[in-house]
């Protein structure tokens, strides 16, 4: 069982600079995948980035070139940078966790990288991010 807690969110302004954090206990991180999603009332949980467990990374449209994703295997962690904040990237951010490599004997099984919610087994309580204007 992996447990996630995000942290980091807050009320910013348009064009600020936030740094949101995934910090996993309760089973070795460095096999998962990661992702980030979001949700704003009434709409569906959106993807918004992902860090594979090789640290090879992709990102929903709305989020190039303004959003990095990054992972430190060694605290169990995952951070999304976001820089030029807009309104529209005001949510509840989530970040998940999917099982993507695991060993069958000696042979490494890797999965592939997933941008579906539905595939991903654990998440977080979120951590609100508003971004005024």
């Amino acid at each position: 069982q992996v447990q996630l807690v995000e942290s980091g969110g807050g009320v910013v302004h348009v064009g600020d600079s936030l740094r949101l954090s995934c910090t996993a206990s309760g089973h070795t991180f460095n096999t998962y995948a990661v992702g980030w999603f979001r949700q704003t009332p009434g709409k569906e949980r959106e993807f918004v980035a992902v860090i594979s467990w090789s640290s090879i990374t992709s990102y929903a449209d709305s989020a190039k070139g303004r959003f990095t994703i990054s992972r430190d295997n060694a605290k169990n962690t995952v951070h999304l940078q976001m820089d030029n904040l807009k309104p529209e990237d005001t949510a509840i951010y989530y970040c998940a966790a999917d099982q993507q490599a695991t060993y069958e004997g000696d042979l490494l099984v890797v999965g592939a990288t997933t941008r579906n919610p539905q595939d991903y087994d654990y998440w977080g309580q979120g951590t609100q991010v508003t971004v005024s204007s």
